[in-house]
């Protein structure tokens, strides 16, 4: 039901009872009736008193009757008001995550646009340093604990110069443009200052395009460990009779490569990738493929004794019971 028709039919009522009221109260007192031991008078005026409470009581019971906001209003509004209470409690972490999640949104959106205009850039040539992309680096085997800080400055100083080589070719180098952060430095310079040898490298931290105003760099420090040993077998793969055609044979030939150089760098060494002869490999491939011979091993070999930051060179030899068929065919 509206308000005004709820307005109109009240009025209505209240003036029907009212109305009513009057009359009887006027027919009491006329009949010069008495209650309660009451004088006519007195009994008239109870009378009256009477009927405003009736109409009272009937106009709100009325108002309650067809109204559900009011009977929600003055029956549950303390539940209500402990409920609202409780839910803006709820909400208030649920707000803080809310604005946690736009933050992140909007952290994502910017390394996306940062992504796009590397992408950009890398499609029309103007990224001149990759991400993760090797500045300077250094083994390091400290005589006095006080050198950790001089010897670290000077790397410092041979990656700023391959920066400003990389992106900014035609500047004199007379600026700090690598950016490192101070903990990472002073990180650096406690584990160094430990005994053992140390290999130590600055990285850029990011895709860095032609004419850039700072690069962001981080270190990385590896305890000096020798990787491969000469002659060490790093890997090894089984090539059947079956295996003999060209796309297997050129298949199975990188896959074994490829797992010499997931090899050393889990031991540790930071070569990106192995020095072989490319030559002698496709003569051993060419090998595979015309040789009659039964089930075959392929091993690489390491051709010399390499540290951590070393560079790591292998040669492909055959392995097995039928390596003597192939001997001919030295690489």
């Amino acid at each position: 039901m509206t308000g005004w028709l709820l307005i109109f039919i009240l009025l209505l009522l209240g003036g029907i009872l009212s109305t009513l009221g009057d009359l009887l109260g006027s027919r009491v007192g006329k009949a010069r009736l008495s209650i309660f031991n009451l004088r006519p008078r007195r009994t008239a005026v109870l009378i009256t008193v009477l009927t405003g409470s009736l109409i009272s009581s009937i106009s709100f019971g009325f108002m309650l009757l067809v109204s559900r906001q009011l009977r929600v209003g003055l029956f549950e509004l303390d539940d209500l008001q402990s409920k609202l209470k409780e839910s803006r409690l709820a909400l208030a972490p649920l707000k803080k995550e809310r604005k946690r999640l736009e933050a992140r949104i909007d952290s994502g959106e910017k390394e996306l646009k940062q992504l796009e205009q590397n992408l950009i850039a890398l499609r029309s040539g103007d990224v001149v340093l990759s991400s993760g992309q090797l500045l300077a680096i250094a083994t390091i085997k400290l005589g006095n604990v006080d050198q950790a800080k001089k010897i670290i400055d000077k790397l410092l100083q041979q990656a700023n110069l391959e920066a400003y080589r990389r992106v900014r070719p035609n500047e004199k180098p007379n600026k700090q443009i690598l950016l490192v952060p101070k903990e990472d430095i002073n990180r650096l310079e406690q584990i160094i200052s430990k005994k053992g040898t140390w290999v130590v490298n600055f990285r850029s931290a990011a895709n860095v395009l032609l004419g850039e105003k700072f690069i962001y760099a981080f270190p990385e420090v590896r305890r000096n460990i020798t990787i491969v040993r000469q002659g060490e077998v790093i890997s090894s793969t089984i090539f059947e009779p079956k295996d003999r055609n060209f796309d297997e044979v050129s298949r199975r030939i990188k896959l074994l490569l490829a797992a010499a150089l997931s090899e050393v760098k889990r031991r540790g060494s930071i070569v990106s990738r192995l020095q072989f002869d490319p030559s002698s490999i496709n003569r051993l491939g060419r090998t595979l493929i015309k040789s009659k011979s039964g089930r075959v091993e392929l091993e690489a070999v390491a051709t010399q004794t390499s540290d951590t930051a070393d560079p790591v060179s292998v040669r492909l030899q055959f392995s097995g019971k039928n390596a003597k068929d192939l001997a001919k065919y030295k690489l």
